[in-house]
């Protein structure tokens, strides 16, 4: 018997994409999942969406909170009442390749992995041809993501039962990184598996202005949450620059 993959998706007014993001889920060939979708007060119609998908499948069960709480304690919600063994990651505009969760978690099993995560595309909110490609390395450790964050939240499982504690940072952005930070610390590795496995949809709205807001995240993660003094995090914010550069170039 396949264990429980319990999947964390937020969802904030996603009625655009949100179905095609819960049809990604069904039809993956891995079938054993719960997804617990959090709709974050949405106001458009989501809500009816996942209400009309919950009633067709007990699989998919949601979550409706009353105040608008962010990404971060969405997921934190659902992770509290996650039943499976491993969790994964799924926020309501991206979308999963079939055979996502089956490699994955044979993955896991063949080598006892707790933390993976693998290769994305990227596409522009109305196209499906991809924009670029995030190719990852076969592993990292703590240090080296630091340098490079290279680890897409929608392509990262993990095996609940070997962390102490899981549970996004309440952070305005980035808090996915803060939280690969903290479980690197626990593990000395993510494992990458460099096949596409997650399709990643950037919206027109990241701009340059969004853009330098998630620089400046990146650098409250740096300063704030893992508390590197200036020059270390200098030395890594240079790294990270290169690296968000050079990730959307090749």
């Amino acid at each position: 018997m396949s264990e429980l993959v319990s999947i964390i998706t937020p969802c904030f007014n996603s009625e655009k994409y949100l179905d095609e993001c819960i049809k990604s889920v069904i039809n993956q060939t891995y079938q054993n999942w719960e997804m617990l979708i959090v709709d974050d007060n949405s106001s458009d119609n989501s809500s009816i969406l996942i209400k009309s998908y919950s009633k067709h499948d007990d699989r998919i069960k949601p979550i409706f909170l009353k105040d608008n709480v962010g990404p971060a304690m969405a997921r934190n919600t659902a992770i509290s009442i996650s039943k499976g063994k491993y969790l994964a990651f799924l926020d309501s505009d991206d979308i999963w390749l079939p055979e996502k969760l089956k490699l994955q978690i044979n993955f896991m099993k063949k080598n006892n992995y707790s933390f993976v995560f693998s290769s994305y595309s990227v596409i522009t909110s109305n196209e499906t041809k991809p924009k670029y490609v995030v190719s990852v390395p076969e592993k990292i450790s703590y240090k080296q993501y630091l340098k490079n964050t290279i680890i897409g939240c929608l392509t990262v499982v993990l095996d609940k039962e070997k962390f102490k504690n899981i549970q996004m940072p309440i952070l305005r952005s980035s808090h996915d990184m803060a939280l690969w930070l903290d479980l690197l610390k626990e593990e000395e590795f993510a494992y990458g598996i460099q096949q596409e496995l997650a399709v990643y949809r950037e919206h027109k709205s990241s701009n340059t202005s969004n853009k330098l807001r998630a620089v400046y995240d990146v650098w409250n993660v740096y300063r704030k949450h893992e508390r590197l003094n200036v020059l270390n995090s200098i030395y890594n914010f240079i790294f990270y620059a290169f690296n968000a550069f050079k990730k959307r170039i090749i």
